[in-house]
């Protein structure tokens, strides 16, 4: 293991104000895979997971009610985001000792404090949604777009 190398998959040293550097950044995160941080961030911020929060805001759904409202969700795909928010422990499940069963999904606590920052993002982007739609106009016009820092250019994306 190289010098400087953590033992634990989930510690990323260096990357939360926490001194080990001069230039250390408070709100930057670990790009490593391993890094607890980014995992949590890739699980709240997939879209699938974004629209379950979303739709859970002080209400409980059943499965059924919330493969209704996500559109273009398979219900293998939604299993897996419910399945993933309860253990992050931002969803609660139920299970209703019925015939058939019937299984209801909430917000826990800590998933309820996400809300307000999904509103915001939702918020910016429909004020920002005209200019993003602008510069991405802009981008498919141009004959060959460059990569960001390669130099290198690359024809335009044939669509499907």
């Amino acid at each position: 293991m190289e010098e400087g190398t953590s033992k634990s998959p989930s510690h990323c040293a260096g990357t939360y104000g926490d001194g080990a550097g001069p230039d250390t950044d408070p709100f930057q995160w670990d790009t490593r895979e391993d890094c607890e941080v980014r995992q949590i961030l890739d699980r709240i911020a997939d879209k699938w997971s974004l629209l379950v929060i979303a739709l859970l805001d002080r209400r409980v759904l059943r499965f059924t009610e919330l493969r209704r409202e996500i559109d273009g969700i398979s219900q293998r795909m939604l299993t897996v985001t419910l399945r993933q928010l309860e253990r992050d422990g931002l969803v609660k499940r139920t299970v209703h000792p019925v015939v058939p069963p019937r299984v209801e999904y909430e917000l826990t606590p800590l998933g309820a404090t996400l809300h307000t920052t999904i509103r915001s993002l939702v918020t910016w982007t429909e004020r920002h949604r005209g200019e993003i739609a602008a510069a991405r106009a802009a981008y498919d016009a141009r004959e060959e777009p460059e990569f960001a820092g390669s130099g290198e250019s690359a024809a335009r994306p044939v669509p499907v």
